[in-house]
C-alpha cells in the first residue's frame, strides 16, 4: 500500500554552525576563573577568539628582521612584539588585536595602565603566511577604523609589503604592494628606507 509523505516547509540549513561571539569582558572572567590555558594565546577580534599560533621558522625569520630593523630606526623601546592595543571605541568592547610589531609615540616602558591608543601607534605590522587575507580584510578594517597612519602586512609567502596608508571612513585610500625588489620609507621616519626583500630568506 503506498505511503503518503507529508512534505514540511522547507528550511534551508545554515552554511556555518552558529558560533560564540565573545567580549573582553566576557575574556577578562574566563581569564580570571582559570579555564583556559594559560599557555595559549588568543587574539579577540570581531568578536571571534583567534588562536596565535605557534610560528614557522620563515615567520620568524621575518618578524626578527622587521623588530631589528625598525628599531634601529626608532630605537628598541619604541618597538614593541605582540601587545595587545586597543582600537576605534565602537570596536573596543569585541576586539583586542595584537599584532606581530608596534612602533609606539613614546617609549614602550611609559604604557604602565591600559593597552597603547590608535593615537601611540605609529606603525602596526603585521607577519601574514596563512593569515594573509585575514590581515589584508579584517584586519586592515578594524585598523582603518582607529585611524591608525600606517599599517604593513609582510606577506611571507609573495614575499612582498604591503602598506596601508590613509585612514578615512573605515578603509584605507592608499594601499600600495612593494615587491622584494623594492623599497619603502615608513611615514614616521621618511628619510630611512627599507628593503623589502631584505625581510624574506630564500
Amino acid at each position: 500500500m503506498p505511503t503518503v509523505v507529508i512534505e514540511r516547509p522547507y528550511s534551508p540549513v545554515p552554511m556555518e554552525p552558529p558560533r560564540k561571539k565573545w567580549t573582553r569582558a566576557e575574556c577578562v572572567a574566563m581569564e580570571a576563573s582559570g579555564v583556559w590555558d594559560q599557555q595559549q594565546r588568543l587574539e579577540l577580534v570581531e568578536g571571534d577568539l583567534i588562536n596565535k599560533m605557534g610560528k614557522n621558522r620563515p615567520h620568524t625569520i621575518v618578524l626578527t628582521f622587521f623588530r631589528e630593523a625598525l628599531a634601529l630606526v626608532f630605537g628598541g623601546h619604541y618597538v614593541d612584539t605582540e601587545t595587545t592595543i586597543d582600537v576605534a571605541p565602537e570596536d573596543n568592547p569585541t576586539s583586542e588585536p595584537q599584532p606581530d610589531l608596534i612602533v609606539l609615540v613614546k617609549p614602550s616602558q611609559e604604557y604602565r595602565k591600559g593597552n597603547p591608543q590608535p593615537a601611540d601607534l605609529r606603525l602596526v605590522v603585521e607577519i601574514a603566511d596563512s593569515t594573509v587575507h585575514f590581515d589584508r580584510t579584517v584586519k586592515a578594517r578594524l585598523y582603518a577604523r582607529a585611524g591608525i597612519v600606517e599599517y604593513w602586512i609582510a606577506d611571507v609567502t609573495a614575499r612582498s609589503l604591503v602598506v596601508h596608508r590613509d585612514p578615512l571612513n573605515g578603509s584605507y585610500q592608499s594601499v600600495t604592494v612593494y615587491t622584494d625588489q623594492e623599497s619603502v620609507r615608513p611615514l614616521a621616519s621618511p628619510d630611512r628606507e627599507f628593503r623589502v626583500g631584505d625581510a624574506f630568506p630564500e
